[in-house]
Order: structure tokens, then C-alpha cells, then sequence
């Protein structure tokens, strides 16, 4: 769990740049397939695309490779996996499954309701059914691809049959992506005889939330490999003198850059890492920065390109058999997963490379240890009605450590402080003075309700207030007369209570209806949001009964299961029908996108 708040970590790493290449190998399919086509051909088959997403890269591209398959002559359709139960799954010939997999090996927000019915005792038989699944992950977790995985074998249990083998990508997922999509699509259209056509028909939206219905955006140009850059125009500090935490907004001006993005969505951030923190690990490798790498110095290697703050699973495998007797080498001995997290957080890269001591790997076999250095996602927290030209950011910065040894976060303090240090000390192919390489990350499933009378509560302790900032800008400017509902809380009312007169303000106005805060330090004991959900849970409750959409952003290892777990009480409370008559109102609400969760 990252401790900024608003960063949507590497679970979920799937990147605009990646959609993008994906994009443009499935738009080379297409090309191809219109070759020699006639606009009269009708697909032979429908190709069902369902796709269990975090943060909506699983979406996109379920909808890329129905395109495919239509310019293929092959009939498709992109569906959520929420949106679909075993029994309509009997009724479908051929199936491709996309899906990520969130935390350590669950599946994704709009995918539980699917695999909670796929793994049932009453679940049909599925002879009929012939299938491929493509897993999104990241092997830095120890499920990687855990409900690809789950899913793949659940449906071989119930007596589907594999019409390609499942393939499990990593973060750089663009080649085993574009592998698995050829082969799959290659396979259906050798089967069902499909013929190429010269128009392939519009993609479907799917049924998610915001995107429903909608034309797709034209795809922006900017991503990884490209990015966009942008300046920063505000870097402004919310929290006050004497607050244990560091938080801070900041402005990124989007110039003649073209990007148009929703409230709810994602900016991707490309950092750069801390310069002292090159110089110590190349002191450390006895390198001097300029060996070459790939036709690049070593040094602009290592602080653009390689993770240096966090090691891998596969270094820690490889520093674990060089040096036996470290103290690293005594915790993974013991074999608990838990004392080995606990002993690995906060340490980084510098830190196990000294623990190995003399058995500590050189630099050409510490090299393809690194892996790839990933953009950081955070949650916008400006509407673009309100601010059309600029992109608003709340985060976190990182710091930690003793006076010998500082840690930073990589991206976040990157923002805080070293814009301009890094524009100075960069290669003059890469220097930029003053701006930040972005691109957005998009997410329809996280949006402002369309119907704007619709009741909105708004759970978003910390800087998990990021996107429903966004939201009350968006209903201020789109005169929306739905109430909205804000629980939001930190430590210290007096030092954390960021943005205090931007939501006074909003409740003057009658946009914000109801603000209930939640300081949990201020009074001997805590007090959390789930607490004020508990204290109102009859009105919580006739606003769900009103219609109201909820949304949960923040921290997914505690206080979003500790929201669920209170929602579920104010709802078994009040409809006094028991804990199992909860779950299902509440899966009613998810299913029908009223209950929906940004978190990390």
C-alpha cells in the first residue's frame, strides 16, 4: 500500500502507453483484415469480450480486441464481468477473458460478483463453451495474476475448453499481449471461416458507469513513450505547520496539449529518481556513472529508467542464495510471507545491496534485477468543467528515516521538490526546464452519476478527497440538484483538514449538503469515517434508499474493508433482514454501479 493516499499503485500498472501500442497493433490487424473485403460480409461468430478492471486499462482493452475481431468478419461485443452470471455464459460459444487482478491475487472491483457466482456448488455446466483468458499483473506481488488464474481454471472445471492457452503479462505487457490477441484471433476466424470486412462496426461501450452509450474519445498521443510536457504551475502546501503528514496540491497546465479528461480519472506521473540516491548505489557498485548502457549513460539509466527504491522478488531470490548468512537470508529462512513485509518496508535497493556485504552482486548482474521504472498514477482532484485547461493533483509526499539515512518517495517528492534539480542535472536530450512528462489515465467506472438529481456519498479520508473534489467541482458547474454527501477525515482537524474553505465554501453554495468529519486524534478515542457512517446510519440509509451512488477512495488495505464492513452494518441495521440480506443489497448496489471504489 503506497503512503501517499491518491497513487493507484503497481498492481494496476497498465498504462495509456501500453493501451496505446496495443491500440496500434490491433488497428494492424484491422488494416490487414481489410484487404480484399467487402462491406456486405455478416460475422459467422460473436466473440464475447469480458473484462474484470481496477482502474480501466482491462476495459480498453476488451474493447480493442472486439475491433479487432470485427474488422475480422468476427462478431464481438465487450461486457464487464460483473454484468454477466453463469447461467448467460451457457448461452455463449466463444469467450475471451481480460482481466487484472487487484492487491495480493483478489479479483478487481467489477469482477467479484462474477467469480462469487462463477465458484458456487449450483454453478451450470459449461460443455459448450470454448474460451481464452489474458492476465494483467505484476510479478512483484506474490499472486501474480491471481484471478486470471482462478478464473482460467474455474472454467475448465465446469467443462469449458481452452481455445488458446492463458497468458499472464507482467507490467511490460505489450508483446505476450499482442501474442495471445494474435493467436486468438487467428483461431477464431481459421475456425468459423470469418472474412475480413471493409467497415468494421463501432465498438460497444460496454456497461460501465459514464461509458455506457457514449462515442469513445479520440485516443490521446501522449503516453509513456511519449509523454506530454507539461508545467507545473502550482505547488502549494494543505497541510499545516506541525501536521505530521505532507500534503500538497499541485497544477499541471495542459497547453495546446490536446488532453481532455473526466472527473474521476488518473494523471500519470513519469518520475525521475533522487540524484543522491543514484550517487550512493553507484558509489556502492564502484561505477562511475558514465558506463554505457544500451547507448545511454549509466547514471541516466538508473535515474530514469530502473525501480532503485524498490528491490524485486527475483533480487531478493538472487541476494538471498549469494549471501545465506544475511539478516534478509535469516527472515525468508522462517518462512512467513508477514516477517519478511514487515522487514522489507522502508528498506530499499542501497539497503539489501549492503546487507550481502562482499556476496552483493556487480553491476552487470545487478542490471537485469531492475526493473523498469513506472509512471505513478494519481487520482485527479479537479472537474475539467471547472478547469478546463489545467489537471489538479492531491498527494502525499513521502519522507521517512533516521538523519543517517532519508527514504523519499519516489514521484511524490520528485513533485515536492526536484523538478527544476532534475532539469539541470539531466542529458541535454532530455532536459526540460520545469515540466513533468504526463498522460491520463482514464477511468469511466469511477465517474459523476449522469443524472444529475441522483444523492452522491462520498467516503475519501486522507488525500482519498482527491477525486470527490473533482466530483463537487463537476456538479457545481453542471448546476447538478442532487445532494452530496462528503465523510472525509485525518489526524488533526487543526493541522490535516485539507481544502477547509474550498468545501465551506461549497456548502454555502448548496452544492456540498452534508459535510461529516472525522479527526482521529484529536480526542483520546479514535474517531474514523466508518465511525460517523455508524452514527448516521438511518439517513445513510434513506439516501441509499433515495438513489444515492457511493463512492470509497482511499487506503484498500484497512479503511476501505473497514467502510464495506460499516456499510454492510448501517444496511443490516436498518433493513433488520439479517447479514446475508445486507451482502446482496449491497452486491445490488455494486451491479448496478451505485456502489463503485477507487482505491490502493
Amino acid at each position: 500500500m503506497s503512503p501517499t493516499g491518491s497513487l493507484i499503485p503497481a498492481d494496476a500498472p497498465f498504462s495509456a502507453e501500453q493501451e496505446a501500442w496495443l491500440a496500434g497493433f490491433i488497428a494492424g490487424i484491422a488494416a490487414a483484415g481489410r484487404q480484399d473485403a467487402t462491406a456486405d460480409d455478416a460475422p459467422v461468430a460473436t466473440i464475447d469480450v469480458l473484462f474484470g478492471t481496477q482502474t480501466g486499462t482491462a476495459e480498453f482493452l476488451a474493447g480493442e480486441i472486439v475491433a479487432g475481431a470485427r474488422a475480422r468478419g468476427l462478431g464481438g461485443i465487450a461486457t464487464a464481468l460483473d454484468d454477466i452470471t453463469p447461467e448467460r455464459l451457457t448461452a455463449m460459444s466463444h469467450l475471451l477473458i481480460v482481466t487484472s487482478t487487484y492487491g495480493e491475487g483478489e479479483m478487481p472491483d467489477n469482477a467479484g460478483l462474477f467469480w462469487e457466482a462463477l465458484q458456487a456448488d449450483g454453478a451450470p455446466r459449461l460443455e459448450g463453451l470454448r474460451y481464452s483468458v489474458l492476465g494483467l499483473g505484476d510479478r512483484g506481488y506474490d499472486d501474480f495474476c491471481g484471478a486470471a488464474k482462478l478464473i482460467d481454471t474455474r472454467l475448465e472445471q465446469l467443462g469449458a475448453a481452452r481455445l488458446h492457452g492463458r497468458v499472464d503479462c507482467d507490467v511490460d505487457f505489450e508483446e505476450p499481449a499482442a501474442a495471445w490477441t494474435t493467436g486468438v484471433l487467428d483461431l477464431l476466424a481459421a475456425e468459423t471461416g470469418a472474412t475480413a470486412t471493409s467497415t468494421p462496426a463501432p465498438v460497444d461501450g460496454g456497461d460501465t458507469a459514464g461509458a455506457k452509450g457514449t462515442t469513445p474519445k479520440t485516443r490521446s498521443p501522449w503516453n509513456k513513450r511519449n509523454p506530454y510536457r507539461s508545467r507545473l504551475v502550482v505547488n502549494e502546501l494543505l497541510s499545516a505547520p506541525g501536521s505530521a503528514k505532507e500534503i500538497r496540491h499541485y497544477e499541471f497546465d495542459l497547453g495546446d496539449s490536446g488532453i481532455t479528461y473526466a472527473a474521476g480519472d488518473a494523471l500519470a506521473v513519469l518520475p525521475v529518481n533522487d540524484d543522491a540516491l543514484v550517487s550512493a548505489l553507484l558509489t556502492q557498485l564502484g561505477a562511475s556513472g558514465e558506463e554505457d548502457v544500451d547507448g545511454r549513460p549509466l547514471a541516466d539509466v538508473l535515474r530514469t529508467e530502473r525501480e532503485i527504491r524498490t528491490p524485486s522478488k527475483d533480487l531478493i531470490a538472487d541476494l538471498v542464495e549469494r549471501a545465506p548468512s544475511s539478516d534478509l537470508a535469516s527472515v525468508v529462512a522462517h518462512g512467513d510471507r508477514s516477517d519478511l513485509d514487515s522487514w522489507l518496508w522502508g528498506r530499499d535497493l542501497l539497503d539489501l545491496l549492503h546487507d550481502a556485504g562482499s556476496a552483493a552482486p556487480g553491476l552487470d548482474e545487478l542490471l537485469p534485477f531492475l526493473r523498469p521504472l513506472q509512471a505513478r498514477q494519481y487520482s485527479i482532484s479537479s472537474s475539467p468543467l471547472a478547469h478546463p485547461d489545467r489537471i489538479h493533483l492531491t498527494v502525499a509526499s513521502v519522507r521517512y528515516g533516521s538523519p543517517d539515512r532519508r527514504y523519499e518517495g519516489v514521484a511524490s517528492t520528485y513533485l515536492a521538490d526536484r523538478i527544476g534539480e532534475v532539469a539541470a542535472n539531466a542529458s541535454p536530450s532530455t532536459a526540460t526546464e520545469g515540466t513533468v512528462g504526463i498522460y491520463l489515465q482514464p477511468n469511466t467506472s469511477f465517474s459523476v452519476p449522469t443524472n444529475d438529481d441522483a444523492p452522491m456519498v462520498m467516503i475519501g479520508p486522507g488525500t482519498g478527497i482527491a477525486p470527490f473534489r473533482g466530483f463537487l467541482h463537476e456538479r457545481a458547474a453542471r448546476g447538478a440538484t442532487g445532494r452530496n454527501w462528503l465523510f472525509f477525515g485525518d489526524q488533526h482537524r487543526g493541522t490535516d483538514f485539507v481544502y477547509e474553505d474550498e468545501l465551506t465554501r461549497l456548502g454555502e453554495q448548496g452544492v456540498l449538503t452534508r459535510l461529516d468529519l472525522a479527526f482521529s486524534r484529536d480526542q483520546a478515542e479514535k474517531v474514523y469515517v466508518q465511525t460517523r457512517m455508524r452514527e448516521q446510519s438511518r439517513e445513510l440509509y434513506g439516501w441509499l434508499e433515495d438513489g444515492a451512488y457511493v463512492y470509497v477512495c482511499g487506503d484498500a488495505s484497512r479503511m476501505a474493508k473497514d467502510v464495506e464492513t460499516a456499510l454492510l452494518g448501517v444496511i443490516a441495521e436498518q433493513r433488520g433482514r439479517g447479514n446475508e440480506d445486507a451482502a446482496q443489497y449491497l452486491a445490488d448496489l455494486r451491479r448496478a454501479k451505485r456502489y463503485v471504489r477507487d482505491v490502493y
